[in-house]
């Protein structure tokens, strides 16, 4: 059974960075799409980032572009989402999502995804 691991969540104040870790054992070494997605509460999950690890192509949304990045270190079975010039409204549970075939990558859409993780709490007060 595939499982997804996210950690590296927490507080911060407006204009500072976190970063998000996802370990993903079995998915990062072949054909993928990975994917990190937010939810808050009363609010719609969407797609922040996400990264095919065939070429690297990677898709954001306009929120975030410029302030997060999205990498993947497949020696490590890892997918990271650097945060930076974090706003309180990136506030929302953090999840990380998993395609394990890439059959439609890059894509920010919840149902091209398979696996999900718990989710980590991000807080950014102003």
């Amino acid at each position: 059974q595939v499982q997804l691991v996210e950690s590296g969540g927490g507080s911060a104040q407006a204009g500072g960075s976190l970063r998000l870790s996802c370990l993903a054992p079995g998915i990062t070494d072949r054909r993928s799409c990975m994917g990190w997605f937010r939810q808050a509460p009363g609010k719609e999950r969407e797609g922040v980032a996400t990264i095919y690890n065939r070429g690297g192509s990677t898709l954001y949304a306009d929120s975030v572009k410029g302030r997060f990045t999205i990498s993947q270190d497949n020696a490590k079975n890892t997918v990271y989402l650097q945060m930076s010039s974090l706003k309180p409204e990136d506030t929302a549970m953090y999840y990380c999502a998993a395609d394990p075939y890439g059959a439609r990558c890059p894509s920010r859409a919840v149902a091209d995804y398979a696996y999900w993780g718990q989710g980590t709490q991000v807080t950014v007060s102003s």
